[in-house]
């Protein structure tokens, strides 16, 4: 009689012990690919604190020996790199294109998710296949609307190509479709307009894709090189990617001040990633789901 609750609880404590072995090699190698992955970072770190006769030497070390910011003195007392100019050039092309592309980007989802019309699925479909159209495709046409707008060498033209977003259009279609019908009648019945429901009762329910969509936006504005090298041609509207490859142009040996410059220019996008990584990561993991 008590060997079967023997055996039961036997059995327990096996699969007990399984689960929390298979759980501590999950976290093992998730470890080790964190290490992995955050490896070239620290030592981009580490190396723009070293001093540039450290850097060369063999066999090389890992930590500073001598503790330094000399490079970042350097990099801010430079008469030729107004720093302040660049970063708010950067900040005000990524600024405004995430919030045109969110506006942009909410609305047609909001219409596409929400609406029916003629032809509704294959205006959506056009609008996928820009997924798959490398921008090297459009670039030069971009360019020549660009060239008879006026555009050329204005941070404006860095912007207006990049109003709307077929991925971001493709990511809020897929979120509001996941918002009940039932909350947009009720407000019709209040007597709501159409753009009183998308301002007033979508948008509230959209924060985690907001957020999502919005750090993948300022993400790829801030580090977009190809197109403000080809638009911006005068060094003062230049971005931070730019400014980056110039500076490397200029100073390719004193690798502590190239090590010091790239972490200048990441360090806005680790500050956004920080304050808004909660909703980014439920935005991610909501993704798909309705």
């Amino acid at each position: 009689m008590t060997s079967q609750p023997l055996r039961k609880t036997k059995r327990q404590d096996h699969g007990r012990a399984a689960r929390l072995f298979r759980r501590s090699v999950s976290y093992i190698i998730l470890i080790i690919g964190t290490l992995v992955t955050l490896v070239p970072f620290i030592w981009v770190i580490l190396t723009s604190l070293k001093p540039a006769i450290e850097i060369i030497r063999i066999p090389p070390t890992f930590f500073p020996e001598t503790w330094t910011f000399e490079s970042y003195r350097t990099i801010f007392n430079d008469p030729n790199v107004p720093l302040e100019r660049f970063y708010l050039n950067s900040l005000f092309v990524a600024t405004f294109r995430v919030g045109i592309t969110v506006f942009t980007s909410t609305l047609a989802g909001f219409v596409f998710a929400k609406y029916k019309f003629w032809g509704k699925n294959a205006f959506f479909g056009f609008i996928l296949m820009q997924l798959m159209i490398p921008f090297q495709v459009v670039m030069i046409p971009a360019y020549l609307i660009l060239v008879k707008l006026g555009l050329v060498d204005s941070l404006w033209g860095l912007i207006i190509p990049s109003m709307v977003d077929a991925f971001g259009i493709f990511l809020m279609r897929q979120f509001i479709e996941g918002i009940p019908n039932e909350l947009m009648d009720a407000a019709r019945i209040d007597g709501a307009s159409e753009f009183g429901i998308y301002w007033r009762i979508v948008m509230p329910q959209l924060g985690s894709a907001i957020a999502a969509l919005g750090i993948f936006t300022f993400m790829g504005t801030w580090n977009d090189y190809l197109w403000p090298l080809i638009v911006i041609t005068t060094h003062e509207r230049r971005t931070l990617p730019l400014l980056l490859t110039w500076y490397n142009s200029q100073h390719g040996t004193r690798y502590d001040l190239t090590m010091a410059a790239s972490i200048l220019v990441l360090l806005p996008i680790l500050v956004v990633y920080a304050i808004f990584q909660r909703r980014f990561v439920r935005g991610i993991t909501m993704t798909g789901f309705k």
